[in-house]
């Protein structure tokens, strides 16, 4: 393993400078779920809750996060973003929900923040707009599944 790029010399906390990098279309993939009672799941995906829509407004904070990870995450570089997606998918055997973003941009640095971000917001929206019903729901498993581009090449999630 080599230093960690966002340290100088000194120790001290550094953006890092991308300005001789290639421009390469990079693509991110990151994941997460909410596990929650059954009840829950059904009132869910019945589009029976107080809030209103849980998945439509899921997938919007998702997108929206994605496209300001940089204001959030104090190392992050702005990015001129070519693609988000959110895919939330129900799960009964959690039970709950399966959150997959994707962030693209064709760029010097990588969207793997963007992704992890995009997947992230979208699990606190649920969270948020289902806890009336369920406080007891619990959010994890995010991680970055993929990433492709870049100088340090194509990365996969093992299992």
């Amino acid at each position: 393993m080599g230093r960690l790029t966002h340290l100088g010399e000194d120790g001290k906390a550094d953006m890092v400078d991308v300005g001789s990098k290639e421009e390469t279309v990079r693509t991110a993939i990151a994941e997460g779920m909410v596990t929650m009672q059954p009840a829950t799941l059904k009132t869910i995906l019945e589009g029976n809750a107080k809030k209103g829509d849980v998945l439509g407004a899921a997938r919007i904070a998702g997108i929206m996060a994605a496209k300001k990870t940089s204001d959030l995450i104090p190392l992050c570089h702005p990015l001129m973003l070519t693609k988000v997606t959110v895919d939330i998918e129900p799960d009964e055997t959690l039970p709950g929900l399966r959150v997959t973003t994707m962030a693209r941009v064709t760029g010097k640095t990588g969207v793997e923040m963007e992704a992890l971000t995009a997947a992230t917001v979208a699990c606190l929206t649920i969270y948020d707009m289902a806890k009336a019903i369920d406080r007891g729901m619990v959010i994890s498993g995010i991680r970055l599944v993929e990433k492709t581009g870049g100088k340090s090449g194509d990365y996969r999630a093992y299992a």
